[in-house]
């Protein structure tokens, strides 16, 4: 007797539910879809154990009369597909006729269903591929699937499911999925017995979003869209600063579809490079509207990895859109206070000096916003520590007036762009300025850094990084690693202006160093450059490379916190802040400048009745 032999139907399906059905929010997932195929407005979904006990789906869509019902859990059956040209063209939520068939595998499956011009319905009761008789029964125009006991009589599946909570976080986030692509339904969304969503037809998406996942997420979102080489694109996208510790807020929808694609993913990434931190991932609802023709969703059995025709296109568009609002949008950081203490009359101080320091520091910044004397005027305000802090001098304060009068860049005007402002300058570290509604607080390092970073991209797109020659070479000790990446990588040392020559048998020499870091030492840099490349080597592409170089090199010319600056350097940076592209984040994604509002100074300081 031969060792092959031909599984049956039922054992068929248990296989191909083990790669469809993960867990209950696969059930979810599969029957809602179902419900959307089959034209539904409103869908109901009510769970009992985070879908263990039960999960019933309940659509007002077209139903099926009872030859339908009693294919509908065959193996591969479909009313989807009819011949293999379908599937160049896939335009339904599901096509492959596994669901049905797979879930009915692996738990017990009542169906009932209606079609809307029948006189009743009918329904079918299966129990782990066991199929019961087509009857009549009592029933809605529509269909409601429950499924019961999931994975019942396969304890080795069953162990491995996750407790209740859980597995309705997954049931939710499936549930999400649909809203956020479907915004024309209705959609209810239960957990034994009580109601966690209840989303009305035509709600708008950003409407969506705040129910979902809060309405802050929701009113922080840029919007934008764009029609390009039969592409549409839409984005609701979150600032910088509100930047998550996951990927998990990121939806791309494709033709209404949730996917997973990394190259729309990286562009994403890559859009945001440069405004958060690397290890930060950006708020992104991202929907593709495209031909089905220029894609293939028929490459994994949950539909959600697709592959694209043209993938770069799709990449370089998603960049396009995303890049072009971020830089055309202000994203300065609104500073967030604590909550306001409760008001104490000063009749009730028991610290007379605690009240004298408040209503000093009070005096300080009402006069901070009073327009401003004349040009030269200078004061300087200091406040003292509590005695027995330790320092008595906290920080100190200067307020100056002047015009800018370093070198000017060429692509720059500061007379044009200056405009005198009153400022402070605390601790060495923040700048303080006025506002129309309030006053900003600049960190000097990281908007420094963000104005050097974009001078050396604008010079770069122009050829190379000027630079100068050394009066005197500085060498240093190399070793054979380091001196191998020089020749290695020679076109892009000498793209960011910096000349290395053998200056002896183990030594090397900086002969030329760019104009632009002037505040760095020439070998050090040099030496930590080495040491990046070396240890890059063949992980990243030249471009995405040469930033990070740019990155590193702007953080060391940067003037640093702390470090005391001129009236004439302090004008060259606020004037620069208004003209240099995303100056409200550094290159590190670090933001630059935090926004206090007037409103919110009168709330702090009990103004809230003037």
């Amino acid at each position: 007797m031969g060792k092959i032999a031909v599984l049956d139907d039922n054992m068929v399906n248990m296989i191909a539910a083990g790669e469809v059905i993960e867990r209950p929010a696969s059930v979810v997932k599969e029957l809602l879809e179902n419900s959307i195929d089959a034209g539904a407005g409103r869908i109901v979904i009510d769970v009992e154990d985070g879908g263990r006990r039960l999960i019933r789906v309940i659509d007002d869509g077209s139903g099926m009369d009872a030859d339908d019902l009693a294919l509908a859990f065959e193996p591969h059956a479909t009313s989807k597909l009819r011949s293999a040209d379908d599937l160049l063209a896939i335009r339904t939520m599901g096509f492959r006729g596994e669901a049905l068939a797979s879930i009915g595998a692996v738990a017990k499956v009542a169906v009932t269903s209606r079609t809307p011009d029948a006189i009743g319905a009918y329904r079918i009761e299966i129990d782990c591929g066991r199929k019961g008789s087509i009857v009549p029964a009592a029933g809605d125009a529509g269909t409601t699937i429950e499924v019961r006991n999931l994975f019942y009589k396969l304890p080795a599946r069953r162990k491995f499911l996750r407790t209740a909570n859980t597995e309705m976080s997954n049931i939710s986030e499936h549930f999400a999925r649909i809203a956020l692509s479907h915004e024309a339904l209705d959609l209810t969304l239960t957990h034994n017995g009580r109601q966690v969503y209840h989303l009305l037809s035509g709600q708008g998406l950003r409407e969506r979003i705040g129910l979902l996942f809060g309405p802050q997420m929701a009113d922080d979102l840029l919007e934008t869209s764009r029609q390009e080489r039969g592409m549409q694109l839409r984005a609701l996208l979150g600032r910088p600063v509100g930047a998550r510790s996951s990927g998990r807020y990121q939806y791309v929808f494709l033709n209404r579809r949730f996917i997973r694609d990394k190259f729309i993913l990286h562009a994403v990434k890559e859009a945001y490079r440069g405004l958060i931190e690397p290890n930060k991932y950006p708020v992104v609802f991202l929907f593709i509207e495209m031909p089905p023709e220029d894609f293939d969703v028929n490459v994994h059995p949950t539909k959600v990895e697709v592959r694209f025709d043209n993938p770069n296109l799709v990449y370089s568009e998603v960049l396009a859109l995303l890049r072009d609002k971020l830089l055309s949008t202000n994203l300065d950081v609104s500073a967030a206070f604590p909550a306001p203490d409760v008001f104490v009359p000063s009749e009730h101080f028991a610290n007379t000096e605690t009240h004298e320091r408040r209503e000093r520091i009070e005096r300080a910044m009402e006069d901070f916003f009073k327009t401003p004397g004349s040009a030269s005027a200078q004061r300087s305000f200091d406040f003292k520590r509590p005695s027995g802090s330790g320092n008595s001098s906290m920080c100190s304060v200067r307020r100056v007036l002047a015009p800018p009068s370093m070198p000017e860049p060429a692509e720059v005007s500061l007379q044009q762009n200056w405009r005198a402002k009153t400022y402070l300058q605390v601790d060495n570290s923040y700048l303080v300025v006025p506002d129309a509604d309030g006053f900003l607080v600049i960190d000097q390092h990281a908007l420094h850094e963000r104005i050097l970073y974009e001078q050396m991209c604008m010079r770069l797109r122009e050829g190379r990084l000027p630079s100068q020659r050394l009066l005197m070479p500085h060498p240093f000790e190399a070793t054979p690693s380091q001196r191998e990446i020089v020749e290695k990588q020679h076109d892009l040392i000498e793209k960011i202006g910096i000349d290395i020559e053998p200056f002896g048998p183990n030594t090397l020499a900086v002969q030329a160093f760019p104009m632009l870091l002037e505040r760095v030492e020439p070998t050090s840099f040099v030496v930590e450059l080495l040491d990046k490349l070396i240890e890059d080597e063949g992980h990243s592409n030249e471009e995405r490379l040469l930033h990070e170089i740019l990155d590193m090199a702007a953080c060391k010319a940067a003037v640093k916190a702390g470090q005391p600056l001129s009236e004439e350097e302090i004008a060259y940076l606020l004037a620069h802040k208004d003209v240099v592209q995303r100056t409200s984040r550094c290159p590190h994604g670090r933001p630059t400048t935090l926004v206090f509002s007037r409103k919110d100074l009168d709330k702090q300081f009990k103004r809230t009745g003037f």
